[in-house]
């Protein structure tokens, strides 16, 4: 291990050795988003991601089912690198050339983005070590099934991959922000997030005698409104509790009251313990409002993933890899995401933190995530390898920021 020796070693500019592998880590991404898979069934992308780090000459491990790992360097692990690599149940709309093969699914949230800049990173990484010149070991994860709760995370670190990881970065892309920047906060930057389904049944019947039923119709809209209004006011406001649906569903014609209908949708909150709190209120709370109504409630509340809690240490890491290799000015405050992200369970585990890679042109159009006609600029591949590898170099070296 060289950490002794390069320690206090000028860190060097790693943005040089990224321009040549741009082609070939385009045509990369490119090949991911063109075969997209869902959570838990990335085979192909697993093995497209083992093949290109075994072609640098490095030596990764599959995770069990799907994913895989690889360390670069020797001695203890300094630092982890973590990227999601599923995609999402979403219909391409892009018209792009490389556009998705597999109907229905597309990589709508960028994690083709992910895995690409940390195949990258891993990339630079391993030439630096081959050269002597990177320092300490740095672990790479390319993690199955974020986009499913509660998270593929939690399957990596019962595999033992975070065990003798001290600290461990992320990143993911925020088509608000423009290529050439990266957003950063110390504290929570995503949100808590779990899904919820309610069942109703009961007694149906006409629309001309609703006093003979279960009105469960009735039920379903007074639930939609009541139970958001109700935890407002039973959690503390500045948790931001905030149930939206996304499906409610009852009947099939209209002068008829159906016997069975459901509703789902999301709980997210900013805080972690409002999150426990809202998530030990909502049965009670559901339950009230149905009683009046006399249906029989079926409730489903899947516990997803806690706030990504950014440390100050590993932030400035970012932020000062950030300023070193794309400029004084690329560092912008990021506000706190409404959005969860499994990573939370890693930043519970070991002291992390994730920054959002600015994927939106210069003046260009600002896309959504999780839209189907999301597309991000390529270039920002380049910035995010950067931001990464330079942290790595930093931490592999024992430098805190």
């Amino acid at each position: 291990m060289q950490t002794t020796s390069l320690s206090n070693s000028p860190v060097p500019s790693i943005r040089g050795s990224v321009a040549p592998l741009l082609g070939e880590l385009i045509d990369f991404r490119r090949d991911l988003h063109s075969h997209p898979e869902l959570s838990h069934k990335e085979f192909r992308t697993t093995d497209r991601i083992i093949e290109a780090l075994e072609a640098a000459g490095l030596q990764p491990k599959r995770l069990s089912g799907t994913g895989a790992y690889v360390d670069i360097g020797d001695g203890p692990i300094q630092l982890g690198l973590r990227a999601d690599i599923d995609a999402l149940p979403v219909l391409e709309e892009t018209g792009l050339p490389y556009a998705s093969v597999n109907t229905g699914i597309t990589h709508a949230c960028g994690h083709d983005i992910h895995t690409t800049v940390m195949l990258g990173a891993a990339k630079v990484l391993a030439r630096l070590e081959a050269e002597g010149s990177l320092g300490g070991r740095i672990r790479v994860i390319f993690q199955p099934a974020e986009e499913v709760m509660p998270g593929g995370a939690l399957s990596v670190i019962e595999q033992g991959i975070l065990e003798g990881v001290p600290r461990i970065l992320a990143l993911h892309c925020d088509p608000r922000v423009d290529v050439g920047q990266v957003g950063t906060r110390i504290g929570a930057i995503t949100s808590a997030s779990d899904t919820i389904r309610i069942e109703l049944s009961g007694r149906g019947g006409h629309t001309s005698r609703p006093h003979l039923t279960e009105d469960l119709v009735f039920a379903l809209g007074q639930i939609a409104v009541s139970v958001p209004a109700v935890l407002s006011r039973r959690i503390d406001v500045r948790s931001g509790v905030s149930v939206v649906w996304g499906q409610i569903h009852a009947g099939s014609a209209p002068n008829a009251i159906p016997g069975h209908g459901f509703m789902a949708g999301t709980m997210r909150c900013l805080d972690a313990e409002a999150w426990y709190a809202a998530g030990k209120l909502l049965d009670e709370v559901v339950r009230e409002v149905a009683a009046p109504y006399g249906v029989e409630v079926t409730l489903e509340h899947t516990r997803g993933v806690p706030p990504v809690i950014n440390s100050e240490t590993e932030t400035g890491l970012i932020e000062a890899s950030a300023r070193a290799e794309l400029g004084e000015d690329s560092v912008v405050l990021t506000p706190q995401s409404m959005g969860g992200e499994d990573f939370a369970w890693m930043t519970q585990a070991v002291p992390g933190a994730m920054m959002r890679l600015g994927t939106r042109t210069p003046g260009g159009e600002t896309y959504d995530l999780h839209r189907g006609d999301y597309n991000p600029d390529e270039l920002a591949i380049s910035c995010g390898v950067s931001v990464m590898a330079a942290a790595a170099v930093r931490a592999a070296r024992g430098l805190r920021h």
